[in-house]
């Protein structure tokens, strides 16, 4: 039986570390080959990308590129079809996340947390847009349930998350009918690193306020991307909240 992605070619932003590295590598063992984009973490990167090529020799490779940087945005999105010839799938994982209380915001935090997480992906999928309609391939965000219900301490990237997901739903539109755009929206899922305000209280009052009172895993997210990509043609547009319910008891 072949491979649900077999021949397929998917950029994944941020893919070294966390849900990026799981979604790369639930997506390569369905078949994918896989472009592993990541900022620093070179080493991790080059670690997954040398697992996927021995699990399938030169079906991964590697993509470094500051997602700030608009010059590096076109270079990143000309990687894949360079690299494999061709693009049918871009995630759009990598992101900034950082405490930003109201009243001492700075303008460098606005535009790191704006930029990674909604104009970069704007770019990228306007700079893929060609190849992905010339594949019939599709745009998966990672948006987050705080775009919808702004989490406290973190305006700014509440807000970031909340434009991702008007841009799913806006790309759906604009790339219809070649290219389905969907979103997903993961709930505590893993904890932030180094980040004082999810200190252990935090953490379980989280944990309180979901109904399947547990966090989940990257690889929830993976399998949701999977299904998106290989099981729905007739999806565009959505918004999936993976969550265990925490969403419906806020």
């Amino acid at each position: 039986m072949q491979s649900p992605l077999a021949n397929k070619v998917i950029l994944i932003t941020g893919s070294a570390r966390r849900v990026g590295a799981a979604a790369a590598r639930s997506l390569h063992a369905a078949g994918a080959d896989v472009m592993l984009h990541y900022r620093r973490a070179a080493s991790e990167a080059a670690r997954l990308c040398e697992e996927l090529n021995s699990a399938r020799p030169k079906s991964a490779a590697l993509a470094q590129a500051d997602l700030l940087d608009p010059q590096q945005l076109e270079q990143l999105a000309a990687a894949p079809v360079r690299t494999f010839g061709r693009l049918d799938v871009l995630i759009n994982n990598a992101s900034s996340f950082f405490p930003t209380p109201f009243g001492s915001i700075t303008l460098a935090q606005w535009d790191d947390l704006i930029g990674t997480n909604l104009r970069a992906p704007m770019f990228l999928a306007q700079a893929t847009g060609s190849d992905l309609r010339a594949s019939g391939g599709c745009i998966v965000n990672i948006t987050d349930i705080h775009a919808d219900r702004p989490l406290e301490r973190y305006s700014v990237y509440s807000v970031a998350k909340a434009g991702l997901t008007g841009l799913t739903r806006a790309l759906a539109v604009e790339m219809a009918p070649q290219v389905r755009v969907n979103g997903i929206a993961p709930g505590p899922i893993l904890w932030p690193e180094q980040d004082p305000v999810f200190d252990t209280l935090e953490r379980a009052r989280v944990i309180g306020q979901t109904l399947l009172a547990r966090v989940g895993s990257p690889e929830d997210i993976a399998r949701t991307a999977l299904f998106l990509i290989a099981e729905a043609p007739y999806v565009t547009g959505q918004i999936f909240t993976i969550d265990g319910g925490r969403s419906v008891a806020l």
